[in-house]
C-alpha cells in the first residue's frame, strides 16, 4: 500500500520503515492478516512525510538505513507534537551492536526486536498497539462529546439566567428552559451510565 493510502474510521495505519524491499515484503506478509492499512517508507525522510499526512497506530522502524537512520527518525517522531505519542517498534539485525537496544529505548521506542523475529510475537505486539490506538480514539470522541454537552448546558444556563434577570416573573418561559436543561442533564447521565 502506498504512503498516500488514507486511514478511515477505526482502521489505523501501520507504518513500515525499511530500506530493504525483502524486509518490507516480509512485514506485509506477517501483518496483512490484521486488515489494517500497511504503509511503506523506504527511508527516514519518507517516514516523516507519511507521518505528517496521516495517523498511525504504530511504526515499525529499521535502525540501519542510509541517510536518516532509525534512531534519528525516532528522535524526529518523538520531537513533533502530532507524532510524539505514536509507539515505535525497532526492528534490526541480530548481529547489530548490543548497545542498539539501549539506544533504541532511550530514543523513545516502545519495543525492540531483532531479525529474524518471530512472526507471531510481532503480530501480537502490533495488535496490542492497534487496540490501544482504537481505545484512545474512542476516548477522544467521548471527551469531545462531553465538552459539547457541557457547552450546551452552559448555553441553557446562560439563557435561563438572562431570562430571569430580564423578567423574573416570566415563569412559563423559565420553566420551559429549566425543563430543557433537566432533559439535557438526564441525557448526559444516561450516556455516562451507558459507558
Amino acid at each position: 500500500m502506498s504512503a498516500e493510502a488514507a486511514t478511515s474510521g477505526e482502521r489505523a495505519g501501520i507504518l513500515l520503515v525499511d530500506d530493504m524491499e525483502d524486509n518490507l515484503i516480509a512485514l506485509e506478509a506477517v501483518l496483512g492478516s490484521l486488515n489494517q492499512p500497511l504503509v511503506r517508507a523506504r527511508s527516514g525522510e519518507e517516514a516523516m512525510k507519511a507521518l505528517l499526512r496521516q495517523r498511525f497506530a504504530v511504526v515499525l522502524l529499521d535502525i540501519r538505513m542510509p541517510g536518516m537512520d532509525g534512531f534519528e527518525t525516532a528522535a524526529n517522531i518523538k520531537r513533533l507534537d502530532q507524532t510524539k505519542d505514536i509507539p515505535i517498534i525497532f526492528l534490526t539485525g541480530a548481529d547489530d551492536d548490543a548497545g542498539y537496544a539501549f539506544r533504541g529505548y532511550a530514543t523513545g521506542a516502545a519495543d525492540y526486536l531483532t531479525k529474524p523475529f518471530d512472526p507471531w510475537v510481532l503480530r501480537a505486539k502490533v495488535s496490542v498497539f492497534l487496540d490501544l490506538h482504537r481505545k484512545n480514539r474512542q476516548l477522544e470522541r467521548l471527551l469531545s462529546q462531553e465538552q459539547a454537552n457541557c457547552a450546551q448546558v452552559a448555553t441553557h444556563l446562560t439563557a435561563l439566567e438572562k431570562l430571569l434577570a430580564d423578567d423574573p416573573l416570566n415563569l412559563p418561559e423559565a420553566r420551559g428552559q429549566v425543563q430543557e436543561l433537566q432533559q439535557l442533564v438526564e441525557s448526559i447521565r444516561r450516556q455516562g451510565r451507558a459507558r
